[in-house]
């Protein structure tokens, strides 16, 4: 006896169309599932069910959440992530599954377990993403974490029974970030200087090193270089700051202006612009980091620069130079110094400077003791 005939016999009678209903219930559950019980179909006719019934349904639910956050504590480039590791999920469903979308239930049907979503599930599917995409650790990691908090958040909330996907673990192995050098004193030269001292025929060359070489001495993310406006620069004991929050997370920021941002802030201040207390102007990441690439060839480097390098070139050379880490944190805007840490990378200048001073101290300590 099938399950639609077995839920037939518990329904009440009376209604003609009772039947096409159930039937019609069974057609739709059977179009997404690979095994459909009679109380599937009896909670699809009477209303019941969880919106976490399928993994793809999950998906969208989150999306559909995060896409109201757009603007408020969420960036679009979020969202669009996000959906392009539920179009990743629904590629591999059809490939790996020949199906539209997969139950997240643990079913039991005559005293037999039939599990739809298996921990080797996310397994697969990084192998999926890595053979058949050809995708980057990093944008396989990230795929998957998308994948993993979907059905963690779906446990949590009550909606199945067990995450699967707990034990699961990737390494993102990120890529070591690029950053321009500065002076070390003896053998290593300034990229970063090399571009600030050359001189550009093409005037929009120009702002864009301008921009960047700002973003280097400020730490500004590109989004708050291109939100700040005048109100975000106070005075403070007769010094000039940056005061703001940072677009990203809404944590609060602040950075004091060295001499070189200044000078560049002065350069453009009568740049004819939209907004007049915009410092900067309108400008467009892609368009900034497309024209760094003829920055860096014309200055005869040959790294892959974008924008955000300029906040990590900040962070190693403050540390370099001795900035506390904890100091670096407040000024980047992070929440976590362990963030912090992933940015900054400790040169072996500033290794070897840490260690001259610790062993300048215990000379000292030291100097006087006769050994025995």
């Amino acid at each position: 006896m099938t399950s639609t005939a077995r839920l037939c016999r518990l329904l009440p009678k009376g209604r003609k169309n009772i039947k096409a209903q159930i039937i019609k219930h069974y057609q739709h559950l059977s179009d997404r599932e690979a095994f459909v019980t009679a109380e599937m179909v009896r909670n699809a006719y009477q209303g019941f069910g969880s919106e976490y019934e399928s993994l793809l349904g999950a998906f969208d639910k989150d999306i559909a959440s995060l896409k109201r956050r757009v603007g408020k504590d969420r960036a679009l480039g979020t969202y669009k992530l996000q959906v392009r590791s539920r179009n990743y999920v629904a590629d591999f469903l059809q490939m790996n599954f020949r199906r539209n979308d997969i139950s997240m239930q643990v079913i039991d049907e005559v005293a037999s377990l039939v599990e739809e979503l298996t921990p080797d599930f996310i397994k697969e599917f990084a192998v999926y993403l890595s053979n058949d995409r050809g995708l980057a650790s990093s944008t396989i990691w990230l795929t998957c974490m998308h994948l993993k908090g979907v059905v963690g958040r779906a446990h949590d909330n009550g909606k199945i029974q067990r995450n699967v996907f707990a034990q699961f673990h990737i390494s993102p192995k990120c890529k070591e970030r690029t950053f321009l050098t500065e002076d070390d004193g003896e053998h290593q030269s300034s990229e970063l200087r090399t571009v600030m001292t050359h001189e550009f025929e093409d005037v929009n060359l120009a702002f864009v090193r301008d921009l960047f070489v700002f973003m280097n001495f400020t730490a500004l993310s590109f989004v708050d270089l291109k939100e700040l406006t005048t109100d975000n620069i106070v005075e403070v004991n007769g010094e000039k700051w940056i005061v703001g929050k940072r677009h990203k997370t809404g944590v609060p920021y602040q950075v004091k202006l060295l001499a070189v941002p200044l000078q560049i802030i002065d350069r453009y201040r009568d740049y004819p612009k939209e907004n007049p207390k915009s410092v900067f102007g309108e400008v467009n990441y892609w368009s900034v980091c497309k024209k760094l690439k003829p920055v860096m060839k014309e200055c005869g480097i040959d790294k892959p620069i974008s924008a955000h390098c300029a906040r990590h070139g900040f962070a190693t050379m403050t540390l370099t130079n001795g900035m506390p880490i904890e100091s670096v944190s407040r000024v980047l805007g992070h929440t976590n110094i362990v963030t912090t840490q992933i940015y900054a990378r400790i040169t072996t200048q500033k290794l070897d400077n840490d260690l001259t001073m610790l062993g300048d101290k215990l000379n000292q300590s030291f100097s006087n003791i006769k050994r025995a």
